[in-house]
C-alpha cells in the first residue's frame, strides 16, 4: 500500500476521534510536511478539509436517521457547540442541520465519500538522474491555490504564455512551474509559472521573482498529458523519497520544467519534475 493509501486507511479508521497530523504521518511513513504536500497533490484535498468533510458527511447521515439529537451529532462530529456545528454544516452543504433533518434525505447533498487509492493504476516511475544546478532567478506570475481548486492553474499559464519568449532578460526557452508552501496557516500552496531571467529589471506588471540557490536535484520524467502529473508526484513523494535515503532540500517543494519536448497547446509530452535534495 502506498504512503497516501496508508494515510487514508488511518483517517478512515479514526476520523470520528481526535487524531493528529503526527499520528497520520507516522502511519504513512512520511514527515508531517511531506505528508501534507503529497496528500494535497494526490487527492485534491488538504488533510484537515478531508477529515472535516468526512465527519460532516457522516453527521448528515446520522441526522436523517433521527436517533440522536442535533447537539449530540455536533459533539460526535468534534464540534463543541450547536452554533459551531451549524456554521460548518452550512458552509459544507448550503443548509442547516435542522433543515436537513426536516428534509429527511441526503440526495441533494454532495457527501464526501472515502477516497479509494488504486495503487495498481499508478504509473511506473523511472529512476531519476541527479544534477547540481546553478542558482537561478525566476520571474513570472504566481497565485495561491487550495488543493481542491487547482483547476485554475491552466488559466495562470495562459496569462503567462502571453509574455513567454519576450520577457525582458529571459534566459533560454524553458518554462518552470514552481510549487512552494503557502503562507502560515493556509491549507493551500503557491504556484508560479515562470522563466529564468538575467535580472528583475523592466518586468511586466504583475510579475514576481524568486531566487533559487545552487542546489542538488533528483530529476524525474513525467510522460503523457500534464493532467496526470499528480500520480507521478504521488510516486515520488509517497514511495521514492521515503525509500531513497535522500532528504528533501526544503524549498521549493518541487519544480516542473517544460522544454521543447512539451507541447503547451495540447498539454502533452515530457515534463521534468525537479525535487531539491539536501547536500
Amino acid at each position: 500500500m502506498s504512503a497516501i493509501g496508508r494515510a487514508i486507511w488511518f483517517i478512515e479508521s479514526h476520523f470520528t476521534s481526535d487524531i493528529s497530523l503526527d499520528e497520520i504521518a507516522e502511519t504513512a511513513g512520511l514527515s508531517r510536511y511531506h505528508l501534507s504536500r503529497v496528500f494535497g497533490m494526490t487527492t485534491g484535498h488538504s488533510i484537515r478539509s478531508y477529515i472535516r468533510s468526512r465527519r460532516l458527511s457522516e453527521a448528515a447521515l446520522t441526522l436523517i436517521d433521527g436517533s440522536s439529537t442535533i447537539l449530540q451529532v455536533a459533539f460526535d462530529a468534534g464540534y463543541g457547540s450547536h452554533e459551531a456545528f451549524t456554521r460548518a454544516f452550512r458552509e459544507q452543504f448550503g443548509m442547516t442541520p435542522e433543515s436537513l433533518r426536516k428534509q429527511g434525505h441526503v440526495r441533494n447533498l454532495a457527501l464526501q465519500e472515502p477516497i479509494r487509492m488504486d495503487d495498481t493504476r499508478l504509473p511506473k516511475l523511472d529512476a531519476p538522474r541527479f544534477e547540481t544546478h546553478p542558482a537561478m532567478l525566476l520571474a513570472g506570475l504566481a497565485e495561491t491555490y487550495a488543493y481542491e481548486s487547482t483547476q485554475a492553474i491552466p488559466s495562470l499559464w495562459q496569462k503567462f504564455n502571453q509574455h513567454f519568449d519576450h520577457i525582458p532578460g529571459q534566459v533560454g526557452n524553458v518554462a518552470y512551474g514552481v510549487c512552494t508552501q503557502a503562507e502560515e496557516g493556509s491549507e493551500g500552496f503557491r504556484y508560479m509559472a515562470a522563466a529564468e531571467v538575467a535580472s528583475n529589471d523592466d518586468l511586466p506588471e504583475g510579475f514576481v521573482v524568486t531566487r533559487l540557490p545552487q542546489q542538488r536535484y533528483a530529476i524525474f520524467t513525467h510522460r503523457g498529458h500534464i493532467s496526470g502529473i499528480s500520480a507521478t508526484v504521488h510516486q515520488i513523494f509517497g514511495e521514492w523519497l521515503p525509500q531513497s535515503g535522500q532528504q528533501h532540500g526544503g524549498s521549493p517543494d518541487m519544480m516542473e520544467r517544460y522544454d521543447e519536448r512539451f507541447d503547451p497547446r495540447t498539454g502533452t509530452g515530457v515534463t521534468e519534475i525537479w525535487i531539491p535534495l539536501k547536500a
